[in-house]
């Protein structure tokens, strides 16, 4: 029975070792100390003071002089020369080899009723095991000490460990009596979920109560030195659920504050459990004083959670949030969340009182590609109030507020497999634009193919020709489109102007070599569209008091036109290399040509064509005569997939496609290859002429390229547009090439220039790189991934803290520390020339960077500057302070009607989440 109580001491002071495996550890040890003592120990003789020798028994100790080891094999039986007993063995309590040993020695002193194991004495029993610099077993008392040593410079060393399986315990010293059922755990330290308690004494009262005296109990990963602590003289914990306390107090760097409670209770569930959240308080000037983000957590499942939370002001303005998190391992997992406000500024019957009621939905899934190869369904939702970020409280999102577009989507995708494969796509997409209002929906959007088909392909071998190369495919398009405004959603009004359409296409080409080194390529489509809305037009000369306007009649019916068309081209590449001379650093220079000519034709479609016939303006110089015109239109116009050409054209396309590269002798001096760099990336020019226009011809010429700098790091990306016709006196268009009215060959109308680089501390140290991913809920909030926009800040989540973050804050070097920093910037030029305006439409510079100017101080900026129109855009400052287990951060936005500032300092661990001070000023809504 004494053996039993020791085991359930320790299994409720959060050691977590299984009652039978310190009871058979013990039995283990006693039975071995008998054994040891029966075999080795000699009887003397009063009068010669000599041993008296006694028969040789059958088992030996081991002969090591520095490591004694002792197993007891399960079940074995000890044969030896004495006579056997009689008596009936108990029975075997042992389930597997029980080992110890120690490095100095272990020691069995008789007279003492004690066995010693000294010096890295350790005890294996299963999954179960013991460290301590000194063990000893005393029966005489019926207790069991496990200590630490003192080294050659006094210090203590090896204090007990204990393990089993991942538990593992560190007190200073371990004392059980089997008599009074009482173990005293001096200086334990144990983690009980995310807390780590530390008590000077430690007493079991039963099964699932234990109390501590003198107990510091912390977040922070060093209990010894930790930043912050909480002290109670007594506490009851229950390992595993929690922590009651009687007086405690808060200790800062050792220092106690005046924050203190005359009883604590701390929850410490490894798993999620439902509970209140504990809300913030402030002021705002323009709704008084407010309570957020309170509410309650909901711990639905292993898969799924609920958290429901709002605010409320003084003024009568509330918030309320909804949102869950939920995962299926290999299945799924996604997140949902929902945000309704009715804000009110001023008060009521005061002459500035305003209410605007907003609300925003978010929705993001994703499918794991193994969970279902053939069908995946995803979502994408970002849908609501086109002023929801705008008038917002309790959070800033930078990158909605200046992105002024919201979108989402909805799909689901299924693929037939079999020769040919079938494809098909249901999705429901939205957009709608913050500053307009206007909201476009896709509900639903069916898309369908059918994957290409060879019929005259050979079953095996490669294709070749002209003939076994064609190909042909079938596509399916139907959409239902809706077009409507903010007010005017989810009200019957939003399918006033609903409109679908159906379109097949059947496409047909191949492809052959022409001369071994030309490639062509031939094809054409067909093309079948389906509508259920057309627009008659006639012209009323009574309507507008006489004088007469076009009258546009909605004729709903089914109605459909085809079109059809083809394209050919031919291409080749051309290489061009100019070697130099050897020993020379650039080796040689490749110039690659891909020119290509293509020719396409599109019929006249009149058959979809009616004209009706109005009055023109009488000219005041002519006598009063009435003139008629007869003015072209199609039924189709302003339709769902709009109208087909009526217009002729036959077409003849040019392009040329140029890289430049040069071959550059290596630094590297191992280096058996020369090293390969861009100059000149897709220096492409494009145009066109048409054979069948009576005017206007050629159309502009287009350059596009790209110059690499650095690479992989910084490309600038170029375009240009050159037309070859003039400009009248109203800076018209005409029929006249400009090099015959004066001017230049060619007339820039419009040119660009951009370029985005990112840079940072990492790219100067060999093997390393910088990746500083933008958080997922600002990019669903409309973000940008360089964080030139800045990121969002939701007041509600400041106070999170992830587990890599606590990685990196311990993984900081104090000495030997190099300034990490990273830069992005983005340059943009565009200039204007299309009616002799020559000016820059618009040249602005943007940049966002971080600068870690300590081991945890970081800052970092978000801005632009407009060089048109010289001024800072939209600005943001951020710094950051790590306080190892506290978080510091402080974000402003100094100018713009954005105007504001936010200060959080709060402890990391989500235990003591609530523990913080929040202080900000928010912008002014416009409402």
């Amino acid at each position: 029975m004494a053996l039993q109580k020791l085991s359930h001491s320790f299994t409720k002071i959060g050691f977590k070792p299984l009652q039978t495996t310190v009871r058979n550890i013990l039995y283990s040890l006693s039975f071995s100390l008998f054994c040891i003592c029966y075999t080795t120990a000699q009887e003397f003789d009063k009068t010669t003071k000599k041993p008296v020798p006694v028969q040789k028994d059958s088992i030996s100790l081991p002969k090591d002089k520095d490591t004694i080891k002792l197993e007891v094999p399960l079940n074995e039986k000890i044969q030896d020369t004495t006579k056997k007993d009689t008596a009936v063995a108990p029975p075997q309590l042992l389930t597997d080899k029980v080992k110890y040993k120690s490095t100095d020695y272990m020691r069995l002193s008789r007279r003492e009723n004690k066995m010693y194991l000294y010096n890295e004495a350790e005890i294996i029993y299963g999954e179960m095991q013991i460290n301590a610099g000194l063990i000893i077993v005393d029966n005489a008392k019926n207790e069991v000490y496990a200590y630490g040593i003192k080294d050659s410079v006094g210090e203590y060393t090896q204090t007990p460990v204990f393990k089993q399986a991942q538990n593992v315990v560190e007190p200073d010293s371990i004392r059980f009596n089997f008599d009074t059922e009482k173990a005293l755990i001096y200086n334990s330290r144990t983690k009980q979920g995310e807390m780590n308690v530390k008590g000077e004494v430690s007493k079991r009262v039963n099964d699932s109560v234990i109390y501590m005296s003198n107990v510091k109990f912390t977040t922070s990963e060093d209990v010894d030195n930790a930043d912050y602590y909480f002290y109670a003289r007594r506490i009851k914990l229950v390992p595993k659920k929690k922590i009651v306390t009687g007086l405690v107090n808060m200790f800062i760097a050792d220092v106690p504050t005046p924050l203190g409670l005359p009883f604590g209770y701390f929850p410490l569930q490894e798993d999620r459990t439902s509970g209140f959240i504990i809300p913030s308080y402030g002021e705002e000037n323009n709704r008084g004083y407010f309570l957020q983000n309170g509410g309650y957590y909901f711990a639905l499942s292993d898969f799924a959670d609920l958290t429901v939370t709002g605010d409320y002001y003084t003024n009568g303005s509330y918030t309320l949030l909804t949102e869950s998190a939920y995962a299926v391992r290999y299945k799924y997992r996604g997140n949902l969340r929902f945000r309704f406000e009715n804000n009110l500024t001023s008060e009521r019957g005061f002459p500035d009182f305003s209410r605007r009621t907003t609300y925003n939905i978010q929705w993001t899934h994703s499918q794991d590609q193994k969970a279902s190869p053939n069908s995946r369904f995803s979502a994408s939702v970002n849908f609501g109030s086109s002023d929801f970020f705008q008038q917002s409280t309790n959070q800033l999102n930078t990158g909605n507020f200046l992105n002024n577009q919201l979108s989402s989507s909805v799909s689901y995708a299924k693929t037939f497999q079999g020769d040919p494969q079938v494809n098909i796509n249901i999705a429901a997409t939205h957009n709608s634009n913050t500053n307009t209002g206007i909201v476009n929906l896709s509900l639903p959007n069916v898309n369908a193919s059918v994957s290409r088909v060879f019929p005259f392909a050979p079953k095996v071998g490669v294709k070749k020709g002209i003939i076994q190369n064609i190909n042909t495919q079938y596509n399916f398009r139907g959409e239902n489109r809706i077009q409507t405004t903010d007010d005017d959603l989810f009200t019957s009004d939003m399918f006033k102007n609903a409109r679908m359409g159906l379109q097949h296409s059947i496409p047909i080409s191949t492809n052959f070599k022409i001369f071994k080194y030309l490639s062509a390529s031939m094809g054409t489509s067909y093309q079948e569209n389906w509508v259920f809305e057309t627009i008659n037009q006639r012209f009323d000369e009574d309507a507008n008091n006489g004088a007469g306007e076009v009258v546009r009649d909605t004729i709903s019916g089914f109605d459909a036109f085809r079109t059809y068309n083809f394209s050919a081209s031919i291409g080749t590449t051309v290489y061009g290399t100019f070697n130099f001379k050897k020993g020379k650093k650039i080796q040689a220079i490749r110039h690659t040509m891909r020119p290509s000519i293509s020719y396409s034709i599109n019929p006249a479609f009149d058959r979809f064509y009616t004209t009706y016939r109005r009055s023109v303006e009488d000219d005041p110089n002519t006598p009063l005569v009435e003139e008629f015109e007869d003015v072209e239109y199609s039924r189709f116009e302003g339709g769902f997939f709009g109208a087909p050409s009526n217009n002729f054209s036959s077409n003849v396309g040019f392009s040329l496609s140029n890289n430049l590269e040069a071959k550059v002798r290596s630094r590297d001096t191992t280096a058996t290859e020369a090293k390969k760099v861009k100059l000149l990336n897709n220096l492409t020019f494009r145009t066109a002429y048409n054979i069948a226009g009576d005017s206007l011809q050629f159309s502009p010429l287009s350059i596009t390229g790209n110059i690499p700098i650095v690479e992989n790091k910084l490309d600038i990306n170029f375009n240009a547009e050159l037309d070859p016709y003039a400009l009248d006196n109203n800076n018209r268009k005409i029929d006249k090439l400009n090099i015959n009215n004066g001017g230049s060959l060619f007339r820039l109308t419009r040119a660009s220039a951009n370029f985005g680089y990112s840079f940072s501390s990492k790219d100067f140290e060999k093997g390393k790189s910088d990746d500083d991913p933008l958080d997922n809920q600002t990019l669903r909030n409309g973000g940008r991934q360089d964080n030139l926009f800045g990121g969002g800040t939701d007041f509600r989540e400041e106070q999170k803290f992830t587990q890599d973050d606590k990685r990196e804050s311990k993984d900081i070097k104090n000495y030997n520390y190099k300034i990490p920093w990273s830069l992005r910037l983005s340059y943009t030029v565009n200039y204007s020339n299309n009616a002799r305006q020559n000016e820059i439409s618009s040249h602005s510079i943007m940049f966002s960077g971080d600068v870690e100017l300590a081991p945890k101080w970081s800052v970092g900026v978000s801005s632009g500057y407009d060089l048109k129109n010289p001024g800072f855009t939209y600005t943001n400052l951020r710094f950051q302070r790590d306080l190892d287990s506290w978080r510091m951060s402080f974000n402003w936005i100094p100018f713009s009607e954005r105007t504001s500032w936010n200060f959080f300092i709060g402890i990391k661990s989500s235990v003591l989440s609530d523990i913080k001070y929040d202080k900000r000023r928010e912008p002014d809504r416009q409402l």
